[in-house]
């Protein structure tokens, strides 16, 4: 497989920013289920795909997001188009018979709900999460993710009844570059990795 173009990795990575700031340009439900067609292609372990995801797009339902959000979050997400819920289905097993029909999986999930949440749901829906950034990106979308908010006002005024645990939120639209700041250092490959 060739590697990608500069300009490709760019976008996804090199100069892609987290935004605070966004233009008044609305996402297209279109492009919302486009966005979903593309990340949920990413692999998980044994197929178990456990994210979920509730994209706050109209005004009643940023009204009811709202109160769980931490001070600091609060204005960049209200004018943000579209803010994704990221949550994990702890009863993801359920698909498995139709998502990973090589094994019987569901029977050894269902018997450990707790290390099936912990070990498998919790991990492998914040790797789509990772995705879904990473696909918006390649959409034109740009991306502010976060985790300052409180998961049990966001979980009751929205997941209660589909028993949905939320991670984190990701506000995606169009990005108003004239509020990106500079950007911060990352760790070198020495300090963070190395090749036995």
């Amino acid at each position: 497989m060739p590697e990608l173009d500069t300009s490709v990795l760019d976008q996804l990575f090199l100069k892609a920013r987290t935004h605070n700031g966004w233009l008044d340009r609305p996402v297209s439900d279109e492009t919302i289920h486009r966005l979903y067609d593309v990340m949920r292609m990413g692999p998980t372990s044994a197929n178990t795909t456990p994210v979920r995801i509730v994209f706050v797009k109209s005004q009643e339902a940023k009204e009811r997001l709202k109160p769980a959000l931490n001070p600091s979050n609060v204005d960049k997400t209200m004018a943000a188009p579209v803010t994704a819920i990221v949550a994990y289905d702890p009863n993801f097993y359920a698909h498995l018979p139709r998502l990973f029909p090589g094994r019987d999986l569901k029977s050894a999930f269902s018997s450990m709900p707790e290390a099936a949440r912990n070990q498998v749901a919790v991990l492998n829906a914040a790797l789509q999460g990772g995705y879904l950034i990473i696909a918006a990106r390649a959409l034109g979308l740009d991306c502010g993710p976060m985790a300052g908010f409180d998961r049990t006002k966001v979980d009751a005024a929205f997941l209660a009844e589909l028993s949905w645990t939320s991670l984190f939120l990701v506000n995606l639209g169009y990005g108003d570059a004239t509020q990106v700041h500079p950007r911060n250092s990352r760790l070198d490959f020495a300090e963070a990795a190395r090749i036995e």
